[in-house]
């Protein structure tokens, strides 16, 4: 029998980066909150953190579920099977992932936005985010079904950062250097 320290281990993960087909497969609803969906959040957690990251959805650890984690003010969440029911304005922001190591690329995204999702309880809750939170769940939900920041991207933006991109992945850059690249 395995001790309690043993079993309830925290399993790694590595992030899955550009290129893994995981991360364009639309993730599937979770239909139970078990120990075991409690285990992968606090795992993803843990992954977030290590990245570091603000954010960080199940398919990047190649775990197809809708689930995602955030932690923006030191409190972590968890969140499953979310959807944004409204959304407003406009806000132009760097946005980066961790999926994408290296670069951050201006994109338009809604300024403010209604996400409703089920908590690790099983309560539907409701969050009104603006600025960086509304975009991080943009993000996060955009992972959840199979689409990466390249495809929001416009076609100038896309080229140049899937050019830099490539140069960072075959080490053309210096140890956590990263690219920027304006919005065209």
């Amino acid at each position: 029998m395995l001790s309690p320290q043993v079993a309830f281990q925290i399993v790694a993960y590595d992030i899955r980066t550009f290129g893994d087909p995981v991360l364009t497969s639309v993730a599937e609803q979770v239909e139970n909150i078990d120990g075991k969906i409690v285990r992968l959040s606090q795992a993803m957690l843990q992954a977030m953190y290590q990245a570091p990251g603000l954010g960080l959805a199940a398919p990047q650890i190649g775990v197809q579920k809708q689930i995602f984690v955030y932690d923006v003010d030191g409190v972590p969440v968890t969140l499953l099977n979310p959807r944004i029911v409204e959304s407003r304005g406009e806000w132009v922001y760097d946005e980066g992932c961790l999926s994408i190591p290296g670069l951050y690329v201006e994109m338009l995204r809604p300024k403010e936005v209604l996400l409703e999702a089920v908590d690790l309880g099983g309560n539907t809750i409701q969050i009104e985010a603006d600025e960086l939170l509304a975009r991080l769940f943009q993000h996060e939900l955009d992972h959840l079904n199979g689409v990466l920041m390249f495809e929001r991207m416009t076609p100038d933006q896309r080229e140049e950062a899937l050019s830099e991109y490539k140069r960072i992945a075959d080490g053309g850059t210096s140890e956590g250097e990263t690219r920027h690249i304006g919005l065209k």
